[in-house]
């Protein structure tokens, strides 16, 4: 992890439109294979109140909620979830971003597994920054995709937008074993706001975690929860 942060870490600053990189192959072959084959399937017992969810902005997407959910899952999954919630992943964090003092939210606050399927949108967004039981301000996304033989043409893709939301500066395709990191703020906004295409059976799938510090960064100091956005009407 450490020759990886050394290796993204002089573009991380200055990626556009916010700081932020792509790593490819990021969880060691094994072990991501092992993670996909343990993902739970769109009816299993796990996932948070989807079918009551976010209708608008997030249709069709399923989220763990809370880490007591995946309650009766495979001890493995639970094995790299925690990993990914450790020391060394905290220190590789902190050696890209030049933030100091991460720390992991142990709840999974709205992180941990997440899948969307067919037809399902998450719309352009920031996310909430503050997470008020911890006292916490969030400061790092980290988003890895467990989606294998994923076609361009399936959609999906993360899309980073600029700060005045006139268009998105960058699309990521959310293949398999690529993880996604990013600085979040008010103004990091970002999703994947055109319906997946992928067919039936198929879902995207993905682990989000959230990272976080005790004080707050460059003005970001008020709280606030998910600032959804409106694309430009040619899109």
């Amino acid at each position: 992890l450490q020759s990886i942060a050394e290796q993204f870490k002089a573009g991380y600053n200055t990626a556009d439109p916010y700081p932020h990189a792509v790593i490819d192959n990021f969880l060691p072959a094994e072990a991501a294979e092992r993670v996909l084959n343990l993902f739970p399937k769109p009816d299993a017992p796990y996932w948070f109140d989807w079918q009551k969810g976010d209708t608008k902005n997030q249709p069709k997407k399923q989220g763990l909620g809370h880490i007591k959910n995946l309650a009766g899952a495979d001890p493995f999954l639970f094995s790299v979830l925690s990993a990914l919630n450790s020391y060394p992943l905290i220190h590789f964090l902190e050696t890209l971003t030049g933030i100091d003092g991460l720390i992991g939210d142990q709840h999974y606050h709205g992180g941990g597994l997440h899948q969307i399927l067919p037809g399902g949108i998450l719309k352009v967004h920031a996310d909430f920054n503050y997470l008020e039981k911890l006292k916490l301000y969030r400061k790092i996304n980290v988003l890895l995709y467990l989606n294998k033989n994923w076609k361009e043409e399936y959609g999906g893709h993360v899309e980073l937008w600029d700060k005045d939301m006139t268009h998105a500066v960058k699309k990521v395709l959310p293949i398999f074993n690529r993880c996604v990191i990013f600085n979040t703020d008010s103004l990091s906004y970002h999703g994947h706001p055109d319906p997946l295409a992928c067919p039936e059976g198929m879902t995207r799938k993905s682990i989000a975690f959230y990272y976080y510090t005790n004080a707050p960064r460059d003005g970001q100091a008020d709280p606030h929860s998910t600032l959804w956005q409106e694309r430009p009407a040619e899109h």
